[in-house]
């Protein structure tokens, strides 16, 4: 999964691609690298990030969505809880939900039970993007976390959302601190008790900052280890900036496995 960040304020690349035409061509550079998911965002999730008006950010999501389908034929997601933005991304053709705050915000739960044909994935988060990493507490890191997704998952069940249309992501970064993060990452393999498919979102992260001393453009080293890293966790969907670099370490890895 690529990353296509369409927000002034991203931690990585804000900014960047911002404008239609460099948005088109990063990801036909993406799509040529080895992207099969275009993740696309019109609000920042990083710590400390302020909140987008829907006006803003259906301003920013739906024409470079409409723009990337007339394109190109590729699977694209659309990172977002709010509930107006899902509609209008499923009705232009997006084909993966991809929720933060896993479809606890209102409204959202009823627009993805009315289309059943989009995917969903449900990210874990310990409190809201501007105090998420104001001291992370947890009794269980994981069991807490897995209590978690199965409160969701019922809850979208309930809904009439069938769990085969989940994904899980346990959120890397968002209410973790550095020690969470990687016991996290060593740990990831557990979630499959929940029997869904895992996604796993580290690119370019503060926990490789932090433990390394590297500023985010410094960061690909460790991105590819822990991508290598969720992959032989069994995450089936990985995240990321450095596509090409990714697709290259992912291909190192599954050649390694089909040659024990």
């Amino acid at each position: 999964m690529g990353i296509l960040n369409f927000t002034p304020d991203s931690f990585s690349d804000g900014g960047k691609f911002s404008r239609i035409d460099l948005a088109l061509n990063q990801v036909e550079q993406m799509i040529a690298d080895g992207a099969a998911i275009i993740d696309i965002g019109g609000e920042s999730t990083r710590p400390g990030a302020r909140d987008v008006t829907e006006k803003d950010e259906l301003s920013r999501v739906i024409p470079v969505l409409k723009a990337i389908n007339k394109r190109f034929n590729v699977v694209v997601s659309i990172d977002t809880s709010k509930s107006s933005v899902m509609a209008e991304a499923i009705a232009h053709g997006a084909s993966i939900i991809n929720d933060v705050r896993a479809l606890q915000n209102d409204g959202c739960l009823d627009v993805l039970a009315q289309d059943q044909s989009v995917a969903i994935c449900l990210m874990h988060m310990q409190g809201l993007p501007r105090t998420m990493q104001h001291n992370p507490q947890y009794e269980h890191l994981i069991t807490d976390i897995s209590t978690f997704f199965e409160q969701r998952i019922l809850a979208c069940t309930q809904a009439g959302i069938s769990a085969s249309r989940l994904i899980l992501d346990p959120g890397f970064g968002f209410g973790k601190s550095l020690e969470q993060n990687y016991s996290l990452l060593a740990n990831m393999a557990k979630f499959h008790a929940l029997s869904l498919p895992l996604l796993a979102g580290l690119s370019r992260k503060s926990m490789i900052g932090s433990l390394l001393n590297r500023d985010v453009s410094e960061r690909l080293a460790g991105s590819l280890a822990t991508a290598i890293i969720a992959a032989q966790q069994g995450a089936k969907i990985i995240r990321v900036h450095d596509v090409k670099e990714t697709v290259d370490a992912l291909k190192v890895l599954h050649a390694t496995h089909i040659n024990k």
